[in-house]
């Protein structure tokens, strides 16, 4: 992430949702039907997001809008996430991360 990019900001949350979603930024341009320029110029800061490509944005990884903009605590989105890279888990694996939360929750 450029340095001039805070952690918590609009870029930072797209490009986020962007990499949760599994797309790169040429997968991410084709689905918003932009130049895989304007995606890289967006998560850097340097090009504001209209408020209809902010709908598509939200749409397209599959988050929401509140997320995107900070306004939701962060929470709700932070277990999407979770729940999105355990569903690609193998089953053993899973087992193992289960183990894992079982043993913080007893900690």
């Amino acid at each position: 992430m450029p340095a001039d990019v805070h952690a918590d900001s609009l870029p930072a949350r797209l490009r986020s949702a962007r990499e949760a979603a599994g797309l790169s930024q040429g997968q991410a341009a084709k689905l918003m039907e932009l130049h895989r320029q304007t995606i890289t110029e967006i998560e850097a800061g340097r090009r504001r997001v209209t408020g209809d490509e902010l709908a598509k944005f939200a749409g397209v990884y599959g988050v929401a809008m509140e997320w995107l903009l900070g306004k939701d605590g962060g929470d709700g989105h932070r277990v999407q996430l979770a729940a999105r890279e355990l569903a690609s888990l193998k089953d053993e694996d899973l087992d193992r991360v289960l183990n894992l939360l079982r043993t913080l929750k007893r900690s």
